[in-house]
């Protein structure tokens, strides 16, 4: 008897296997990070040619191996168009897989970095949201959920924005992080103590974030 699964999970990564194979890092709920093998996906007009490319969001049918997984269907219901055919939050979303897939590890309860990446991805597009705000919350988020974020403020009547919204954060799960906004003020007091502890607790230079800061840098010297 062949050895089926299902997973839901998101691409984080595609790249090209041998002339027509392809090898995607899928985010899952029940596997956590997995690698698999997608047999003549890059064929043109293969079923496979669309949906193993970074953020696609659906179910997939793996054939389970000895030692790998190997794709038998794709059912992908987000392809998070929005984001990928805009020239900036394009930039935003490639950080956000790369960071999921730092944090991610095989076999592991990923359910939670899972939920964030799917919510912050569609956050991105969201109008009334700013990228930077996303970023952040999304970045937070992750780390906390990793365990590494430190000096989580207590509890209390005067706390300033930041660390309200830092303790807001903490107690929400994943999929409702973005319910709330700051103003201008505390985003930039975020921004700044989160960019600190990344820079502690995270050990790797994602070159999505060196991409994004670049353009988002070229950005402000021409308005």
């Amino acid at each position: 008897m062949q050895n089926f699964m299902v997973v839901l999970g998101l691409v984080l990564k595609a790249e090209p296997i041998g002339e027509y194979d392809r090898r995607i890092v899928l985010l899952t709920r029940e596997k956590g990070k997995i690698t698999v093998f997608a047999r003549g996906a890059r064929r043109q007009n293969n079923r496979f040619l669309a949906t193993t490319t970074p953020f696609c969001f659906g179910e997939f049918k793996l054939f389970a191996g000895q030692n790998s997984y190997s794709l038998s269907e794709a059912n992908i219901t987000n392809y998070f168009e929005e984001v990928r055919s805009n020239f900036s939050l394009a930039f935003y979303g490639m950080y956000f897989l790369e960071m999921a897939d730092y944090y991610a590890r095989e076999n592991a309860d990923e359910k939670q970095l899972l939920k964030l990446l799917y919510q912050s991805l569609k956050a991105l597009s969201h109008p009334s949201l700013k990228a930077d705000f996303v970023r952040v919350i999304y970045e937070m988020k992750a780390i906390m959920i990793n365990g590494e974020f430190p000096g989580i403020p207590d509890k209390r009547d005067d706390l300033s924005g930041a660390d309200k919204a830092i303790r807001h954060l903490f107690e929400t799960p994943a999929e409702k992080v973005y319910s709330f906004q700051v103003s201008d003020t505390v985003l930039a007091e975020l921004t700044e103590r989160t960019k600190n502890i990344r820079n502690r607790v995270i050990d790797k230079e994602f070159k999505s974030l060196e991409m994004l800061e670049n353009i988002n840098a070229g950005m402000e010297g021409i308005q």
